[in-house]
């Protein structure tokens, strides 16, 4: 008994040493990236306000640096990332009032509060009370600062954000999962993964559609869709050259849910939008998802490309069923390789 209690305070010191040295390491990566981009905005800036043809001087500019460290230093540095530095500078030209207890996330997010006031407010608060990105981003959406300053009765609405934050609590695994550091360290983007299980198992789906022999080539894994103040994630992106569209998809480790099918539809639009090419048809999206026994496959399509999806695309797709089926076989025959 006591060695075993022993045990347990070894346990305990090992871990405590492990989380505390995990968050250190990520607030210096964060702090190195902070301090970092608002330089590279100010960079831009000077260098934008010495042109005597502003707008255009920019623009050209920016595609220019992209373009060079793109090569160099990897994605976290293309004209949309290039753009948020320029922004960061242009909010907070006084660098003493960039507090380095936030990340690039935080501050990315408070990019999108229009009055200083408010945004003051939203960052002082995030710093007192410890929020993290998701929560900051939480808070912002629902409009607490806007509700809190609206309402009499101060307490429900404080009480409401509270379990808000309670319900976003960081998981230890995550602590290193922030895309925006991958990008600033130029690291492999696998790591965004939820799970080895999830990585072998868009191994698998991958290599499962270019073998159908129905038109499929693939386009890009872990694809990032940047629009405005927000970037997005898909799992894997093919093209069908019998069908003339892109195929996005995205794997989910639990139950379907209805955020899962709005995301989707999200990722639709926005690669309709940007990615999409003038004699292209529209994008299609396929959910999976993949909990214990259970297995889901569902195609997303928009209501306007409905009727073209059930007389045109259908032949050549595998159908939710034998999706569902290759997905429920590959992980079965993944957990028993590791049991």
């Amino acid at each position: 008994m006591k060695k075993e209690i022993e045990n347990n305070k070894i346990i305990e010191d090992i871990r405590s040493l492990l989380l505390s040295s995990r968050q250190n390491l990520q607030q210096t990566v964060n702090t190195a990236m902070v301090q970092t981009y608002w330089h590279i905005g100010r960079i831009i800036v000077e260098d934008e306000q010495a042109g005597e043809q502003r707008a255009s001087y920019g623009k050209k500019q920016l595609s220019l640096i992209s373009e060079k460290l793109t090569n160099e230093f990897g994605k976290g540095f293309d004209t949309t990332n290039l753009r948020k530095m320029r922004q960061f500078y242009l909010l907070f030209p006084n660098q003493d009032a960039v507090s380095l207890k936030l990340s690039w996330t935080h501050y990315r997010t408070l990019f999108r509060v229009e009055k200083q006031q408010t945004r003051e407010w939203y960052m002082q608060e995030a710093i007192a009370n410890n929020w993290s990105a998701r929560a900051l981003d939480r808070q912002i959406s629902s409009l607490y600062y806007e509700r809190l300053l609206s309402s009499k009765e101060k307490a429900p609405v404080q009480n409401e954000a509270k379990e808000n934050i309670n319900n976003l609590k960081v998981h230890t695994k995550d602590v290193l999962r922030d895309p925006y550091i991958f990008d600033f360290l130029n690291l492999p983007n696998k790591s965004l993964l939820e799970s080895d299980l999830e990585q072998a198992l868009i191994d698998n789906l991958q290599e499962f559609l270019l073998e159908l022999g129905r038109g499929f080539a693939f386009v890009s894994r872990q694809k990032r869709l940047s629009v405005e103040d927000q970037d997005f994630y898909i799992d894997l992106v093919f093209y069908n050259f019998r069908l003339k569209c892109f195929l996005l998809i995205d794997l989910k480790l639990g139950k379907l849910t209805h955020q899962d099918v709005g995301q989707m539809d999200t990722y639709v639009r926005i690669y309709d939008k940007f990615e999409k090419g003038e004699d292209d048809n529209s994008t299609i999206g396929l959910i999976l998802c993949s909990e214990k026994s259970e297995a889901v496959a569902k195609y997303s399509v928009l209501n306007e490309s409905k009727q073209l999806f059930s007389s045109k695309y259908l032949p050549f797709l595998p159908s939710e069923e034998e999706l569902r089926q290759e997905l429920l076989r590959e992980r079965n025959n993944i957990l028993e390789d590791n049991e």
